[in-house]
């Protein structure tokens, strides 16, 4: 949702891009040219629209999801998630010491959810990614031979190729590249 600010720093940020390049816009005009990129004959217009949507859904930002997988075992789980695949272990939690784990996972911008508590998941689930540089991914993990999997680049029908591996719980891990990424 664009907000009131939003398209008041763009107006300020256009404006100081121009500076560099010796045009001088004032703040108003500046703001007349972002209306206009947002399809609006002028700022009145696109303030009061701003305004509107405030009102009407005022603070709901949806972050992207975070998918929970089901694991039966911490040490397999980091055999396969961190030592194979590369994730970091952001934090983990147990309710007590003999409790399941529940722990959290990233690599890059990609988060995961791993739980050994048998409501959270459903073992087989699968996660889709997307990835710039599935090449050079696909020979990393091949050069740490693990012994479990031993994933290859196939071409999909959706305009990507992809490396479907399956973690040692039966949930299967897709990260797909885009042909037009590779072009």
């Amino acid at each position: 949702m664009r907000t009131y600010l939003d398209a008041k720093a763009m107006a300020k940020a256009l404006r100081i891009s121009l500076s560099y390049r010796d045009i001088d816009l004032s703040h108003s005009e500046c703001l007349e040219l972002v209306s206009a990129q947002f399809g609006e004959k002028n700022w009145n217009i696109l303030s009061n629209k701003i305004v509107a949507e405030a009102k009407n859904s005022p603070n709901i930002k949806v972050q992207p999801p975070i998918p929970i997988l089901r694991i039966f075992s911490e040490e397999k789980a980091i055999e396969f998630y961190v030592d194979y695949l590369g994730f970091k272990i952001e934090w983990q939690h147990r309710f007590n010491d003999k409790a399941p784990l529940y722990m959290q996972v990233s690599h890059g911008d990609a988060t995961l959810h791993l739980s050994e508590h048998h409501g959270d998941a459903s073992p087989g689930s699968a996660v889709f990614f997307w990835i710039e540089g599935i090449e050079d991914y696909h020979k990393e993990l091949h050069a740490k031979d693990y012994e479990f999997a031993k994933p290859g680049i196939e071409d999909k029908p959706w305009d990507a190729r992809a490396m479907d591996i399956r973690d040692p719980f039966g949930n299967r891990v897709f990260f797909n590249e885009s042909k037009a990424m590779t072009q």
